[in-house]
């Protein structure tokens, strides 16, 4: 195994990681930000208030990504599996 392929693999699963938590880390950003606005103007300042919506929200974005997630990470096993071979000529 070259530096150049362990570099390449490192990257394929630094990039595949961000693609995956990319929607729920937006979606987290996003409900945050609207119960941060929420709390201010009605001045509740419970923390149950802003930590349970996200909580919600979060696991709902994960169960609609799975399919696609999972289909992503087989994929890039399979490419893995497969260069495995190719890698220790």
């Amino acid at each position: 195994m070259t530096p150049d392929f362990a570099t390449e693999l490192t990257r394929q699963a630094v990039m595949l990681t961000l693609m995956v938590s990319a929607p729920v880390l937006a979606i987290a950003v996003v409900v945050g930000l609207g119960v941060s606005v929420a709390q201010a103007v009605t001045q509740i300042q419970d923390q149950t208030v802003s930590i349970v919506p996200k909580l919600v929200i979060m696991l709902l974005t994960i169960l609609f990504i799975m399919p696609w997630a999972l289909a992503q990470m087989s994929q890039y096993s399979i490419d893995l599996f497969t260069g495995i071979p190719n890698s220790l000529n």
